[in-house]
């Protein structure tokens, strides 16, 4: 089974991105900055007081329509204005996306905030913003198991990827949603942009849990990104001895940042 974990940006780079998603071998995709604009197609300007991007109207429509074997869920953390090709305001939800092929059936979801909870803003706030994760179960027939993949995108803070009280509150709240979807299951994954340092304490409560980080100090980022710390993306597993590979590739490039990839 090979798992990818990307933060697609908004799908500010959706050329590229498009490129590679149908070539991408994903039995399971986990995407975070996904945006959903019902019934609005193409682009849109996001802003808030730090930055502008474009942003698809509707990436997870996109991907869908790129991955057509693959099921679509998506968790809505957020909704705020965006400005549509028209040059009017439109309502986008934002969230994370699991796009889970359909050969693998599917025995349990769950969802929870682990940040804060659901907010509908009239201009976007540059911090603070709440998350939810999300994670499967689900039946690997051809090999007799049963996994289960819990991702998120973590709490952004404009102070940076420091630990903090909210940081502390939410590892907990992630530890506990694993712990859940991972009940029964012959192999955990968790997965995502989780937006910390390596060195966080996060990943002690998540060992506590029985998760193990694979990836480290490793660079998760792209040329895209230009700030120094290169440190965001996490993949962490329950048995370590059961991974095939890892990586982070550097290309091809289809967010500012990398694409993390699992097989198991």
């Amino acid at each position: 089974m090979k798992v990818i974990s990307l933060n697609a940006w908004g799908g500010a780079m959706f050329e590229p991105l498009s490129a590679w998603l149908p070539s991408c071998g994903a039995d399971v995709l986990c995407l975070q900055e996904v945006t959903h604009a019902a019934g609005l197609n193409g682009w849109t300007r996001f802003s808030d007081n730090d930055r502008s991007l474009p942003q698809r109207a509707s990436l997870l429509d996109d991907v869908q329509r790129l991955l057509p074997e693959h099921r679509a869920l998506f968790v809505c953390c957020d909704s705020g204005p965006v400005i549509g090709e028209d040059n009017h305001r439109h309502r986008e939800d934002f969230g994370i996306a699991m796009f889970v092929h359909k050969r693998f059936p599917i025995t349990h979801m769950e969802s929870a905030f682990v940040h804060g909870d659901y907010q509908h803003y009239v201009e976007w706030p540059s911090s603070g913003r709440p998350r939810a994760a999300f994670g499967v179960r689900l039946i690997d027939a051809e090999r007799d198991r049963v996994i289960a993949i819990t991702h998120l995108h973590g709490l952004r803070d404009a102070a940076g990827k420091d630990d903090s009280p909210a940081r502390l509150v939410q590892a907990k709240r992630l530890a506990a949603l694993t712990e859940r979807i991972g009940r029964d299951a012959d192999f955990s994954i968790l997965c995502g942009d989780l937006n910390l340092l390596p060195s966080s304490a996060t990943f002690a409560i998540l060992q506590r849990s029985g998760l193990t980080d694979l990836i480290g100090s490793a660079d998760t980022r792209t040329s895209r990104y230009a700030k120094p710390v290169r440190h965001a993306n996490y993949m962490l597993v329950s048995d370590v001895a059961k991974v095939v590979s890892v990586d982070a590739p550097a290309e091809p490039e289809v967010s500012d940042h990398r694409f993390l990839v699992l097989a198991v």
